[in-house]
């Protein structure tokens, strides 16, 4: 049974979360996949975790690096998981793989996107029936995270 999260983003966009959410699992000595809607969110992305600070980068990578199996982060659009990751990230209404390899699945959705709300409900729905462990997010008022489910 795998850990799923549910991050319902209202105040901050992806570009402001995933590096924090993804430090922390770094911290944790975590191997992490992102998974992400398109190849063009995957070179966003890619770009976003190398200039996100100043004074600091995420260390990861995407199939065009090379030595998929070395990132302790690694950036894909697609169900593949060369790094042997136990945490996978769900981002831009990525079509969830199988989770039950995963230690840890996490969602990250848009809730002033009506579209990314309705895939989030239904991957919930899902994900319940198959017996994974499901918590829900949301952002409160002064951007921290409080569990509702």
């Amino acid at each position: 049974m795998t850990e799923v999260l549910f991050y319902h983003l209202t105040l901050k966009p992806l570009e402001d979360v995933l590096p924090g959410l993804l430090e922390t699992c770094l911290q944790r000595d975590w191997r992490v996949v992102v998974q992400a809607g398109s190849a063009e969110r995957v070179t966003a992305l890619d770009s976003l975790l190398w200039s996100y600070r100043d004074d600091s980068f995420l260390p990861h990578g995407t199939a065009n690096d090379g030595e998929a199996d070395r990132q302790p982060v690694f950036l894909t659009d697609g169900p593949d998981n060369p790094n042997g990751a136990s945490v996978r990230f769900l981002v831009d209404r990525a079509t969830a793989p199988d989770l039950s390899p995963y230690t840890r699945g996490v969602f990250l959705f848009d809730g002033n996107d009506e579209a990314a709300v309705s895939d989030a409900r239904q991957q919930w729905k899902a994900l319940k029936a198959a017996g994974h462990a499901l918590t829900y997010w949301q952002q409160t008022d002064d951007g921290r995270w409080q569990k509702k489910a």
